[in-house]
């Protein structure tokens, strides 16, 4: 195989291992990967703004807010104007959100991460460089993206349609 070629099918692997990974995440406890990073993230730091999520998960705050009106319709969590300054709403997990979050499989990114830092930091540098030169090739310097290992949008296609009106 020519080098190009090992590139694509290395890219290929890390498509289907995110993939696979959200498949078996949506089976095992129905969440997608934003929504167990966001109750992760309402659970790790108690009472919590919606701001505080977005910067968190590195998502916008309307993206949060969408994912947020998702779950409290599966009742997983609830929000609560807050009693010291009314412009703040703040998040929380309920008992059913709790019990889900329990038995949830840790998210991809969390493995990776580990890994990642357990190697050198030249290693980590050649790894960056490499991959900003990949997404650079392939005309993606300008997509935004966070660093969530998920499969297409963080939104649902209706939720774009909503916001291009």
């Amino acid at each position: 195989m020519n080098n190009y070629e090992l590139v694509l099918v290395s890219l290929r692997r890390v498509i289907r291992a995110t993939d696979l990974h959200s498949k078996r995440l949506s089976k095992h406890v129905g969440l997608t990967g934003p929504q167990l990073l966001i109750m992760r993230s309402i659970r790790d730091l108690g009472e919590v703004t919606i701001g505080t999520i977005a910067n968190k998960v590195s998502l916008s705050q309307a993206t949060v807010t969408t994912i947020l009106d998702r779950l409290e319709l599966r009742n997983l969590v609830y929000r609560v104007r807050s009693t010291r300054d009314r412009r703040k709403v703040h998040a929380h997990l309920t008992e059913e959100g709790e019990k889900i979050l329990a038995r949830a499989p840790q998210p991809l990114q969390e493995e990776f991460t580990k890994k990642f830092q357990a190697l050198e930091e030249w290693e980590q540098s050649m790894i960056v460089a490499s991959l900003q030169r990949v997404a650079h090739m392939m005309d993606a310097d300008d997509i935004d993206a966070s660093p969530v290992l998920e499969v297409g949008s963080v939104l649902q296609e209706d939720d774009w349609k909503a916001q291009d009106k």
